[in-house]
């Protein structure tokens, strides 16, 4: 039995992927210049959001570094007001008793000197402070805080008894000091103090790095010290709830008739909001990616639209020649898809090796979260759907011969 043509019923012939990533990539092709600085405007997007959220995350890496290593089990006591509005005193035996408390492992402390100021010199103007502080230190200090010495030796049992100081790690930046030679001095009080030596950082304790820091006999003998300490620094077990246990107690074990003039603090909570915070100020950034990806999706509609307009008689062959409605439209929405994800790929590719650049150079690990660079391509891809939608409509609205109608 033959088949007649009447009798036979023709089916458009199905589009390959191949055979769409062909066509789809025709107008790419043959319009690079047009193609490039339409997929510039996603590309540039892409990357803000990629380096923005990788420089977040990286700078984030290395404040819970930082946490991890310093621990959140150090609490501060510091001096506050009484209920007159003037500056409260610890008791001197506070730091004794503190030592006392169940999962308390370590104490120091300090105590400001607020009669004497520090200089480089007697000849620097006494106004010229630079903000630096005198305090008197114990022994252990450097431990508990979470610093070391950097150069030189810190205050020990005989030295705590004479005039010799150690500088925190930015009062030795404003005093010039970036060595200790020997016999080295600076005027503290209207006397010379030998230098012992220089602190590192103190990223728990932030005061001691513009501090000039003397023993308490010292300060007690040249300088007036009344020996009550202002700062307090407490070592707890390293638990979350031995740590809570002994900040509940903490102000009254250190002043038990005043409690109430007693300020209790977690040093690590200032690292953990930054931490928290790390890319708070980031959204200003990420909408200016958002920007320039809507900037992208105008920028792939439009050269979708001329791409029709000027490929109309392509259309009307395609058309002529059995190509469906259907197909018409997936093909100039997959032009535009491809388009899409070009600039998406490079601009995963430029936010990253931005991130890098930058991470190498201030020496943090380089951390880019996959939902940085995977959501910048799908975002990529979902804009170029939705700008190359409504010109593949259009196209593929075009009837064979409206297409080919020459103008």
């Amino acid at each position: 039995m033959t088949t007649t043509a009447a009798d036979a019923v023709l089916t458009p012939a199905r589009l390959r992927p191949s055979d769409l990533a062909g066509l789809a990539s025709v107008g790419l092709r043959t319009r690079k210049l047009r193609a490039t600085l339409s997929a510039l405007g996603i590309a540039i997007g892409i990357a803000a959001i990629v380096a923005v959220l990788g420089l977040a995350r990286s700078s984030q890496a290395v404040l819970l570094a930082e946490i991890g290593r310093l621990g959140t089990n150090l609490l501060t006591v510091t001096n506050g007001q009484s209920f007159t509005g003037q500056t409260a005193e610890l008791p001197q035996a506070a730091p004794g008793m503190i030592g006392r408390m169940n999962n308390v492992i370590a104490v120091q402390y300090t105590a400001a000197v607020s009669n004497a100021n520090a200089y480089r010199s007697p000849l620097i103007p006494s106004v010229d402070t630079d903000a630096l502080t005198v305090d008197a230190s114990s022994l252990g200090l450097p431990a508990v805080v979470g610093t070391s010495v950097a150069q030189g030796t810190y205050l020990n049992a005989a030295t705590a008894r004479e005039p010799v100081v150690v500088l925190g790690a930015q009062a030795a930046q404003l005093m010039g000091i970036d060595r200790i030679f020997p016999r080295e001095r600076i005027w503290v009080g209207g006397m010379w103090f030998y230098l012992a030596g220089i602190l590192n950082p103190a990223p728990l304790a932030p005061q001691i790095d513009t501090s000039v820091l003397i023993g308490f006999p010292a300060a007690e003998r040249y300088l007036n010290l009344d020996g009550h300490p202002s700062e307090i620094y407490v070592r707890t077990v390293n638990t979350q709830a031995a740590t809570t246990a002994v900040d509940y107690l903490l102000a009254a074990q250190a002043n038990p008739e005043n409690p109430n003039e007693v300020g209790v603090s977690q040093p690590s909570d200032t690292l953990t909001a930054q931490a928290d915070a790390a890319g708070a100020f980031d959204t200003l950034f990420l909408g200016l990616g958002l920007v320039a990806l809507l900037v992208g999706a105008v920028g792939v509609a439009n050269i979708m639209i001329i791409s029709v307009l000027e490929r109309r008689q392509e259309i009307g062959l395609r058309r002529a020649l059995g190509a469906t409605r259907g197909q018409i439209r997936t093909q100039f929405l997959a032009e535009a898809v491809l388009l899409a994800f070009v600039g998406g790929v490079a601009g995963d590719i430029a936010g990253a090796v931005a991130t890098g650049i930058y991470a190498q150079i201030k020496g943090w690990p380089i951390v880019i979260p996959a939902q940085a660079w995977a959501g910048g391509l799908a975002a990529a891809l979902i804009i170029g759907a939705l700008a190359g939608l409504l010109p593949a409509i259009r196209a593929a609205r075009l009837s064979p011969t409206q297409a080919l109608w020459t103008v």
